[in-house]
């Protein structure tokens, strides 16, 4: 369906109508405003309910310091919030589901509390308190929810998008996944360049004709034009795009707007100069600091929360092997910058699983994993024992998850930059970990290759500190492990 366009339109609309930007950058990891705000207006209604509960309750003991009381009750829950990943953009939640989040966020919050009066008497509050701080947050919070739910559902949060091209690259933009709740963009059309192939439905192909690109967009109010050519070298429209990024609307080319709306760098789309000259894909002296830090702190605290878990579990795998084999397993691993390793886990399969000296993906129902194996690989607790791999040095607490020499070579030969995800230590946990599942084919590699890109180009201490929050949610909703 072609779209015409008058010659001098764009003179009726002014550039103030332009909608404020959306999508922010924050540490060189994105951030969505309208979910920054949503965090924010939870904060104080989290901060609200507790003085809510301590006003019902007329506890004394909090009466005399009530705001530090209320503070720490919002500071908790809302960490608790991020790991069940309430404030993922990308998260799929109906409203059950919502709401289901919304009560583990909660009860992860109280025990959190329990056990912070536990070690600090002095900020005790009556179980009463904390019972109706809870109570009150559960109601206000899925209450916001629901309305932010219906908001985000409709175009009021939404950027009108333009794609600039018409060919391959701009086809692909429409096997995006769109069932999410709060997809943050709405594909109004395709333009496409002069004397270049079309790949998407004519329906879809906007013909400008007479009028220029920066008309079309301010007569439609365009918020973002995604530059998706197949062939830049005769059909780069410099001035017109110059002349509509002058104007505030926003112009990205096609892999930088997957990247930001999916959380992955798509292979496909991926060329090396940008990898070279993108934020992002560096390091520094002063980051390893902080991150060695953060990693044997986070290890250390860990270590002190599960050392029974891990007790419990070596005597488990002890007895079910008949007080004959090794609670631990070993295995070597290919780490930072190729240097190979031994992983350290809690043995889940049984001792001849690789009798052929041939490794083997682990698939979904494997015969090879034991009883207790079963249990610990469906919480991780199998992974525990790395934490000694971070205190050597060996891993970091997040990074890509490390891989067997073999795997890697033949990987390496069939996904192109599947070296690259080397030049970071690999984790306990992960973005890939996060957002997909376990991985047990080449097509999988594949696709955890491209989380792992982004992590490599965005990571930082504080994108580190939202995954492990976030792994909580893996490990209590079991999701992806195998």
């Amino acid at each position: 369906m072609s779209t015409h366009y008058p010659v001098g339109a764009q003179q009726r609309v002014s550039a103030g109508n332009q909608r404020p930007r959306i999508i922010s950058k924050f540490l060189r990891h994105y951030v969505n405003l309208p979910v920054l705000l949503l965090a924010v207006f939870e904060f104080v209604i989290l901060f609200a309910a507790a003085a809510i509960a301590v006003a019902v309750t007329a506890d004394e003991h909090v009466a005399r310091l009530p705001q530090p009381w209320c503070l720490l009750f919002a500071t908790v829950t809302s960490l608790s919030f991020i790991s069940m990943g309430l404030y993922r953009v990308r998260s799929i939640q109906r409203t059950l589901g919502m709401i289901l989040r919304v009560v583990l966020g909660l009860f992860m919050a109280g025990l959190a509390l329990v056990l912070v009066f536990y070690a600090f008497p002095a900020a005790s509050v009556h179980p009463t308190a904390l019972g109706g701080a809870l109570v009150t947050a559960l109601g206000l919070v899925s209450l916001v929810r629901i309305a932010f739910y219906r908001l985000a559902g409709e175009n009021l949060f939404k950027r009108r998008v333009l794609v600039y091209g018409a060919g391959r690259k701009a086809a692909g933009l429409l096997s995006l996944p769109q069932r999410y709740d709060m997809r943050g963009f709405r594909l109004l059309g395709f333009v496409p360049p002069p004397n270049l192939d079309r790949e998407v439905e004519d329906e879809q192909v906007i013909d400008l004709e007479a009028s220029s690109l920066l008309g079309y967009a301010r007569e439609h109010d365009i918020d973002e034009i995604v530059v998706a050519i197949d062939d830049r070298r005769n059909a780069f429209p410099v001035q017109e795009l110059l002349d509509c990024k002058l104007r505030g609307i926003n112009v990205t080319d096609a892999i930088s707007f997957v990247e930001r709306e999916t959380g992955k760098v798509k292979l496909d789309l991926l060329y090396p100069s940008w990898m070279i000259f993108s934020e992002g894909f560096s390091r520094n002296l002063l980051h390893s600091r902080v991150q060695r830090i953060f990693d044997v702190i986070a290890s250390l605290s860990l270590l002190a929360l599960t050392w029974w878990v891990m007790l419990i579990t070596a005597l488990a795998i002890w007895v079910e092997s008949g007080f004959k084999h090794s609670v631990l397993y070993k295995q070597v691993r290919v780490g930072f910058e190729g240097r190979h390793f031994e992983v350290m886990k809690f043995r889940s399969m049984s001792p001849d699983a690789e009798s052929g000296g041939k490794a083997v993906w682990a698939i979904e129902n494997d015969k090879r994993v034991t009883r207790v194996g079963a249990v610990i690989r469906k919480y991780r607790i199998d992974e525990l024992p790395q934490i000694f791999n971070v205190l050597r040095g060996d891993m970091s607490f997040v990074g890509p998850r490390p891989e067997r020499p073999n795997f890697v070579e033949e990987l390496s030969a069939l996904i192109p930059y599947y070296r690259e995800r080397h030049f970071v230590k690999p984790g306990i946990t992960g973005w890939a970990q996060l957002c997909y599942r376990y991985g047990s084919s080449t097509e999988d590699a594949m696709e955890k290759l491209q989380y792992d890109l982004y992590y490599l180009k965005h990571r930082s201490v504080v994108f580190d500190l939202m995954i492990l929050l976030q792994t909580a949610e893996v490990v209590l909703l079991r999701q992806g492990a195998r």
